[in-house]
């Protein structure tokens, strides 16, 4: 191992936003000059989230290697501005599958298998293999949930060997704890985070730095109490209060000091911050510009994290342009039960994300209903081009069974079908179209327009795909398949040529949006709703 490593632990509560402080740390540490990479290991026993419920983990997000992994990946890409892959996220399930593999075929030579040395060791391995292809200078390790969790606790073993294996030099260890606020007396509590500290230190590991998160200001006595009672320096104790904008989070920890500290204990060859476009774009951020809103429709819209990226790349493209994106979150549930209709009626553009099961499918349909007949701007991503394409087969061509054949099997229309690849697929996890592949603009299309190029590569995550049968009826009909793959067999993109911006993607193009670099389909987009914004006030 020649990177030098940096592991975030967490205490006192979950969802305490050590990925976002992962992913700042390592963006301060990139304006510097250093080449970071950063790796998320969870601890439960699936092999993957790709099989959970939106409820249970939010978000999937997919990366360019067709790894399905924990939305903190999300935030590390956007942070640090680099692609990660899969052996960015870890989990029990990936560590105990390898070590039983190994054992069957009789890899420990009849030794017992026991979860120290061998899991552990596993984990050790799993780290190691980070940034392999590209060397990072600092590889930045987040565990999932909090100090004490059983299930985390080969995981902490593991980390705490490694100070031993790599050199206590070239480790660092960041806790991130919170300080409740107890209204009645009026003060923020740090018993809980000493609690965790003393958890951390019965393991072995002693936190060299202590993020303190919390919802009110933290005076000076309350920082020293902390280095004093958990046995860091206090310059190392760094106040975190909640923010409304999460790339704030960098200039924050900036600000207090953090990069220089992790600079000087770990001997990093690094430059002076280069920080200053990263504040012109918070700053943009806080800018009161013109409010434009935005509709997202789908079924699991009471729980943001599940379109965590669309809706960044929503902000991304509208800060871009100056506009302040204001939200409808709408459920499509409610639209089926003739609920939320004015919603649709309320916004300059909507947005359908991907997603999967029947649940919500006709509300979903009626969105894009609405968007065509109304001229609204559209933008739908895998599900949401898939829907887009079962309302004009059904209200434009006539077809009036048209369907998914994951909705309905027997239907007489499959304008949606399960590609031919996943028809004997058998095991749910990793089995679907996923990460990057090729697709091939048509000339002259709004697809073309947006991206400025003749072929992109986009992320994938689906088993089912547009009909080829039906293609000549939907051209004839009005639509335009404006992104193909370069074999010309699988529809990427469709169009509608008479729409103002109607078009839809079964790829998922924002788990490639920046925030200094919005994805070019949501910045035409965002384009559409404005000039469409600016109609309805004329009107």
């Amino acid at each position: 191992m020649t990177s030098k490593y940096i592991f975030c632990t967490g205490g006192v509560v979950s969802s305490v936003g050590k990925g976002v402080t992962a992913a700042a740390i390592g963006r301060i540490l990139k304006a510097r000059g250093v080449k970071v990479a950063i790796q998320k290991l969870d601890p439960y026993l699936n092999v993957d989230p790709g099989t959970m419920s939106p409820y249970q983990h939010g978000e999937v997000f997919v990366t360019a290697d067709g790894a399905e992994t924990d939305l903190d990946l999300g935030h590390y890409e956007r942070f640090i501005d680099e692609n990660l892959d899969h052996t960015c996220n870890v989990t029990t399930g990936q560590i105990y599958a390898e070590v039983i593999s190994k054992e069957r075929r009789g890899d420990y030579l009849g030794g017992t298998i026991q979860v120290i040395p061998h899991i552990t060791n596993e984990i050790k391995r799993r780290i190691g293999l980070v940034g392999q292809k590209t060397s990072p200078d600092v590889v930045i390790v987040e565990v999932g949930g909090t100090v004490g969790d059983i299930e985390g606790q080969p995981f902490f073993e593991a980390l705490r060997q490694l100070r031993t294996d790599v050199g206590r030099d070239r480790t660092l260890y960041v806790h991130v704890t919170f300080l409740p606020y107890i209204g009645a007396t009026g003060e923020l509590k740090t018993k809980p985070t000493q609690h965790s500290v003393r958890e951390l230190r019965g393991i072995g590991i002693q936190p060299q730095v202590i993020v303190a998160r919390t919802d009110h200001p933290v005076s000076r006595e309350l920082i020293d109490k902390i280095a004093l009672f958990c046995d860091v320096e206090p310059q190392a104790v760094i106040p975190l209060p909640t923010t409304d904008n999460i790339y704030r989070v960098p200039l924050m920890l900036e600000d207090a000091g953090l990069g220089d500290f992790i600079v000087e204990q770990l001997n990093l060859d690094a430059a002076p911050p280069a920080l200053d476009e990263w504040r012109a774009l918070v700053e943009r951020m806080g800018q009161p510009y013109d409010p434009l809103r935005i509709g997202i429709i789908g079924k699991y819209v009471e729980l943001r994290d599940a379109y965590i990226s669309v809706k960044e790349a929503l902000l991304h493209a509208a800060v871009q342009v100056g506009r302040k994106l204001d939200v409808e979150w709408i459920n499509s549930g409610d639209l089926e039960k003739g609920k939320s209709l004015n919603a649709l009626e309320s916004v300059s553009g909507l947005v359908v994300p991907g997603g999967f099961g029947y649940r919500g499918i006709e509300g979903k349909i009626l969105a894009a209903e609405t968007a065509r007949t109304r001229r609204v701007p559209y933008l739908g991503l895998c599900l949401g081009m898939q829907v887009m394409c079962i309302e004009f087969a059904r209200n434009v061509l006539g077809l009036q069974d048209a369907n998914s054949t994951e909705f309905e099997s027997s239907c007489q229309h499959p304008v949606i079908d399960l590609m031919p690849n996943q028809h004997h697929v058998v095991n749910m996890g990793g089995t679907m179209r996923l990460g990057h592949y090729p697709c091939v603009l048509t000339p002259g299309s709004k697809a073309a327009a947006a991206y400025q190029v003749e072929q992109i590569q986009e992320r994938h995550r689906h088993r089912f795909e547009f009909n080829n049968r039906y293609r000549d009826v939907f051209e004839s009909g009005g639509a335009c398949f404006s992104g193909l793959s370069p074999d010309k067999r699988l529809v990427e993109i469709m169009e509608f040529t008479d729409h103002p911006f109607m078009v839809g993607s079964q790829f998922h193009p924002e788990f490639q949006t920046r925030p200094n670099r919005p994805h070019p389909l949501f910045l035409a987009f965002i384009q559409a709703a404005i000039d469409y914004q600016r109609l309805t006030e004329e009107r």
